[in-house]
């Protein structure tokens, strides 16, 4: 990514400023977008959790239309909260964004170093502290856009390897090889260790009560990850163009990642776990093992051998990268504009804030290995600080989402409903516990009744005391245009090699043209009947009646389960390999014309100087 950051320097005439390092100059287009929004959420779940994340990602697509249409000279969502709120309700933002960032980041260090070590042997420590290493390489040479063509890249080769393991496990393998293989398989594991809960113990079926209340779980706490601030500085990358299609499409491929994995080796791991050729052969897997994620490594490794084992480390390096940067470059943003920038230094200039930038991706990264670290001394594993992240975050969703979408909520509402919320939650988890399982342990904890009560009730204790404050302190007006006033580009004249023509382009970026600001009304609109849409389909239409028949899958339907499989991650694959390249075309064929020794010139660098100047004329030449 270094390499591509200096190239991008020289065709593109991109040069490392505050304002690129942060929000790439808000030009990154629909497939880059597309394929950040599919890496932003990682490479685990099921059809339920899939499901409702692909709801969520146009819930939230809605508000960051809205971001991009009444704040377009923003830097990071918590700016907006400053000007709404003042420095009280900015700081609650900053302290639920962060406490998100830190369970994230912390999730993808543990749960990447489990998977190395159980099909490496390295010590987990050392790949706690190995896998940031190159990650911090690229984004500090290239900031956010190294940030999102790196997710490009990295999913790329996720889809490739989801497609590898489609076809090994449905058509090469020995030990399966066959949708009708599995079939049989899986209904002789139903035989042997029946799952209590589903219809006739099967585990081809949508009939399943903890799988109904798992799914509760995703959704509650995917809704919780949008406190993070780095969705929404992918949304502030984006041109106003792009940002509606970049989460549509995003949101729908991203749905094919779980539901693939799942579809493979998921269902391999349960057909092959009696069997020889799996790595924990004689003995079923612990619940240590399955709460570090560790099925889908173990499958393949069994399916695979030496180049499943690979094969899984490459996609869990991919992952693990992809969405560690997104999260340091958001956390930086943070420090830089938000803290920095306001409370200390509020004369900074571009060079300087790059500087704290440099020194906050640092600083954060060397945190996170240090917590990591001690978190993998305990039981504690990725599924636990995936399901129980949203008691602690999802409060603050309904006040987060407000901020952009509700002019009436007030002050008193953004300061107390997400903290009294989170508390609400909490008790209402433990008590679920101790109520249900008799403890209040980490494995009574993340059992299925406890967490549906902690998520579910942090969801909406967050909507109703916002709501509720608002009312009794009485509601506030906000005026949006104050957005457009206040927020203005940074000034990078003090950067090496920025031009005049840079700086009049990039302070453009402060206004909306009418076609930006038609398209981004429209999408609005689009946005929210996709939403409605898709819940219908995917929450409703497809499980809702095989759950209430209490169907199991017959061989047919499970063939046809596979060929849909298919059909999603081909065309998933495809979209998203082809759009980012013909989108960037023009720097590919600047790149072409330069290796084969012609001189080049970047039209960025032209279409710049007529922001200046104006276009070249006869009288001009």
């Amino acid at each position: 990514m270094w390499w591509v950051a200096a190239l991008l320097g020289k065709f593109q005439n991109e040069v490392q400023g505050s304002e690129m390092f942060m929000t790439a100059k808000r030009s990154i287009n629909t497939g880059l977008v597309a394929s950040a929004v599919v890496s932003s959420y990682g490479v685990s779940g099921a059809y339920f959790y899939g499901a409702g994340a692909s709801v969520q990602i146009f819930v939230f697509a809605v508000s960051a239309m809205e971001l991009k249409r009444r704040a377009p000279g923003c830097h990071t969502f918590l700016e907006i909260a400053r000007i709404r709120y003042g420095s009280y309700g900015h700081c609650i933002q900053i302290v639920y964004s962060t406490m998100y960032q830190i369970i994230n980041c912390v999730n993808i260090l543990v749960g990447g170093s489990a998977v190395f070590t159980a099909l490496t042997g390295m010590n987990t420590i050392a790949a706690i502290w190995t896998i940031p290493i190159g990650v911090v390489t690229y984004t500090l040479s290239g900031g956010i856009k190294a940030t999102i063509l790196v997710d490009y890249s990295h999913t790329i080769i996720i889809y490739a390897l989801v497609l590898t393991g489609l076809f090994v496990v449905y058509a090469t393998s020995d030990a399966l090889g066959s949708p009708d293989t599995v079939y049989q398989l899986l209904r002789e594991a139903a035989q042997q260790s029946p799952v209590e809960g589903n219809a006739s113990g099967e585990y081809l079926t949508m009939s399943s009560r903890d799988g109904i209340l798992l799914g509760v779980v995703f959704w509650c706490a995917v809704f919780g990850t949008t406190v993070d601030v780095q969705l929404y500085q992918k949304a502030i990358t984006a041109s106003p163009r792009a940002t509606l299609p970049g989460y549509l499409i995003g949101g729908l491929a991203w749905f094919t990642i779980p539901f693939c994995l799942a579809t493979t080796f998921g269902l391999a791991a349960r057909a092959l776990e009696n069997s020889p050729s799996f790595p924990t052969y004689p003995r079923q897997m612990t619940a240590l093992e399955v709460s570090h994620g560790l099925p889908l490594p173990y499958a393949a490794q069994a399916l695979m051998g030496k180049g499943g084992a690979g094969f899984i480390l490459l996609m869990t390096f991919m992952a693990c990268t992809s969405g560690f940067s997104a999260d340091i470059v958001a956390v930086a943003s943070v420090f830089v504009y938000d803290v920095y920038g306001t409370y200390i230094n509020r004369q900074a200039t571009g060079g300087r804030l790059l500087k704290w930038s440099i020194f906050a991706v640092i600083a954060w990264t060397v945190c996170m290995a240090v917590i990591a670290t001690g978190i993998s001394r305990t039981t504690i594993g990725v599924n636990y600080l995936v399901t129980c992240m949203g008691v602690f975050t999802c409060s603050f969703v309904f006040p987060m989402y407000s901020t952009i979408l509700w002019r009436k909520q007030n002050k008193a509402a953004i300061l107390f409903a997400a903290p009294l919320g989170s508390l609400t939650a909490i008790a209402c988890w433990l008590s679920a516990a101790y109520r249900f399982e008799g403890a209040v342990t980490v494995a009574t904890t993340s059992a299925i009744l406890p967490l549906v009560v902690g998520n579910s009730v942090s969801l909406i204790s967050g909507g109703l005391y916002s709501v509720l404050i608002t009312l009794i302190f009485g509601p506030d007006n906000f005026d949006w245009n104050r957005f457009k006033t206040e927020l203005k580009a940074i000034d990078d004249s003090d950067i090496k090699g920025l031009s005049a023509e840079q700086l009049a382009e990039q302070l453009a970026t402060e206004q909306l043209s009418t076609e930006d600001e038609k398209a981004l009304r429209r999408g609005k609109k689009i946005g929210i009947t996709m939403a409605v849409t898709l819940c219908a389909i995917f929450v409703i239409l497809i499980p809702l009646p095989m759950y209430g028949t209490r169907y199991v899958f017959s061989k047919p339907f499970y063939r046809f389960w596979v060929v849909v499989t298919f059909v999603l991650a081909w065309a998933a694959t495809l979209v998203i390999l082809i759009m980012p390249i013909w989108q960037g075309r023009h720097t590919l064929r600047l790149f072409t014309l330069y290796v084969q020794g012609k001189a080049v010139k970047s039209k960025r660098v032209e279409n710049s100087a007529e922001l200046l100047h104006g276009p070249k004329t006869l009288a001009n030449d």
